[in-house]
């Protein structure tokens, strides 16, 4: 398997013969509380009443990582956005948690399936002009919709948090 398809399958997750995008999320989880568990004390950014932490910039780097192997697929199997790209998965699902400091994913144990929830239901119905970032040309098309939609993901997230902290 080369580069391309082992990266924007998430390492094999996207080729799962049901639900692939649920597995690509899925399997993001580790590696969020893998970070939040070995790095739970990373500096957590201030802006007014909004807290970001690492996974903003790190979703933002996935997502510019993976427009290359998202395009590299996207011509490889001549398909507008191929089931087996799950690495928009990842950067959504990733930007889900960008306002909840580190630690507080290892002190809620709610958090993460509840952000996994939250993200799964915006990119499935995608709501809210989502469905609109799909028609970007290319592997913008196929990773844009999961960026909004972990945005939006994040936004439900935090107000749950702030009432149920």
């Amino acid at each position: 398997m080369n580069f391309h398809k082992l990266f924007a399958s998430w390492f094999g997750l996207g080729y799962s013969p049901k639900a692939p995008g649920t597995m690509g999320s899925l399997g993001t989880l580790p590696f969020i509380a893998f970070i939040a568990y070995k790095l739970p004390d990373l500096p957590v950014w201030q802006i007014g009443s909004c807290t970001i932490n690492i996974f903003l910039p790190l979703s933002i780097l996935i997502f510019f990582v993976a427009i290359p192997s998202a395009q590299w697929m996207v011509n490889h199997y001549k398909i507008e956005d191929p089931q087996m790209v799950v690495i928009d998965e990842v950067a959504g699902q990733t930007l889900t948690f960008a306002f909840i400091a580190p630690a507080q994913l290892l002190h809620s144990w709610w958090l993460l399936p509840v952000g996994f929830a939250l993200f799964r239901a915006f990119d499935i119905t995608k709501p809210l002009g989502i469905k609109r970032l799909e028609h970007l040309p290319g592997a913008w098309g196929v990773m844009a919709d999961d960026m909004l939609g972990g945005l939006y993901a994040s936004i439900v997230l935090v107000i749950l948090h702030h009432f149920f902290a």
